[in-house]
């Protein structure tokens, strides 16, 4: 099967129904395990990428977070959330088809605070230099959650001495 030209086809009809160029095919042992095209437009959703729909999916049948062992196929380069969720779910491997650079003069996608051209630059910045307003109020009650996640999933994780953070 041909995976790339299956990303690239799912992304067509996405546009040809209305919505946004974006498609995410995830394939093993040569089988498509889940896809999806960008769903933003169509549900007023703007987490609704098409990584992380096809990620939810292909999670969701095989009962874990980790995709081990698959190949993901998306039309462009990874946004940053959609980033950060490739990285979580460790794919084998993500092949992207176009560059920001490839597809700029045909899309835009402006927003009060995402530009293409300086979403990047942004995200790298400390937060308190960004250009969405951030706000810190250190809450010790927060760090609490964490102790106790840490108390009933992995004490002796970080147990003295275990190397754990």
């Amino acid at each position: 099967m041909d995976f790339v030209q299956r990303t690239v086809d799912l992304a067509r009809r996405n546009v040809e129904e209305g919505g946004r160029p974006f498609a995410t095919v995830i394939a093993r042992d040569g089988e498509v395990l889940a896809e999806s095209a960008n769903q933003v437009a169509q549900t007023h959703d703007p987490t609704a990428h098409a990584e992380i729909l096809a990620i939810r999916k292909a999670c969701t049948k095989l009962g874990t977070e980790h995709l081990t062992g698959a190949t993901i196929y998306v039309l462009a380069h990874p946004c940053p959330m959609c980033l950060g969720s490739l990285y979580y779910c460790s794919p084998d491997e993500v092949v992207f088809l176009t560059t920001r650079d490839d597809y700029a003069r045909y899309y835009v996608d402006d927003r009060k605070y995402f530009e293409l051209n300086t979403f990047y630059d942004e995200f790298a910045k400390d937060w308190d230099e960004r250009r969405l307003p951030m706000r810190y109020q250190p809450e010790d009650a927060a760090i609490d959650v964490y102790r106790l996640w840490m108390q009933r999933n992995a004490p002796e994780r970080f147990a003295p001495g275990s190397g754990g953070s």
